[in-house]
C-alpha cells in the first residue's frame, strides 16, 4: 500500500515552519563592490549546537517523479542549507514533528533561484535534485569528534508516500 503526496510550488510562507527560503526579492539591502554587486542580506537562520559551521559539496544523482518517499531524517544539533549550483529547482520534503516521527509531509517545488534552510530538528527527505546535476553547497554542522551520532535521526516509514506533481 502507498500514499499519494502532491507537489506545491515552493513559496515563503509555506516553507516558514520548516526553515527559510533563499531568493532575491526586490531591491537589495545594500549595495557593495562599487555598486557593481547587490547584498541581500541574512536570509537564513544559522542555528548549530556545538561542533562548527562548515560549507561542503555534494553531488547527488538526480531522480524523477513519481518518487516514493519511504524515509524522512532530522538533524537535532543544527540546521542545514541547501544552495543549488545549477539553474534547475529540486524537491523538497518535509514533515511536521508528531510525537518525535514525522507528521504528514509536504513536498515543495523550488524555481531556478531558491535555496532552502532546514530549521534545526526539521523532518526532511533526503537531498532530491530533479535534473543532472545534482551539485548543491551545503552549509551544516560540522560534527566533533564522536558526536556525528547525535545528529542524525531517521525515520523510516511502514507505508511509504509516492510523491507526484498535481493531475
Amino acid at each position: 500500500m502507498t500514499r499519494t503526496l502532491h507537489t506545491e510550488p515552493m513559496t515563503r510562507d509555506a516553507f516558514a515552519p520548516f526553515g527559510d527560503l533563499m531568493q532575491i526579492e526586490g531591491a537589495p539591502d545594500v549595495m557593495i563592490n562599487q555598486g557593481m554587486c547587490g547584498r541581500y542580506h541574512d536570509k537564513a537562520h544559522i542555528d548549530f549546537d556545538g561542533g562548527r559551521m562548515g560549507v561542503s559539496l555534494f553531488n547527488a544523482t538526480p531522480r524523477a517523479l513519481p518518487y516514493t518517499l519511504d524515509m524522512m531524517e532530522r538533524h537535532p544539533l543544527g540546521c542545514q542549507a541547501f544552495v543549488p549550483m545549477t539553474q534547475h529547482g529540486f524537491l523538497v520534503i518535509v514533515a511536521p514533528d508528531e510525537g518525535g516521527k514525522p507528521g504528514t509531509p509536504r513536498a515543495f517545488l523550488t524555481e531556478p533561484g531558491q535555496a532552502i534552510n532546514f530549521h534545526r530538528n526539521t523532518w526532511h527527505g533526503v537531498l532530491t535534485p530533479l535534473h543532472a546535476p545534482g551539485l548543491f553547497a551545503v552549509i551544516d554542522r560540522i560534527a566533533t569528534e564522536g558526536d556525528a551520532a547525535d545528529n542524525l535521526e531517521e525515520h523510516w516509514f511502514d507505508t511509504t508516500w509516492t510523491v507526484a506533481k498535481p493531475e
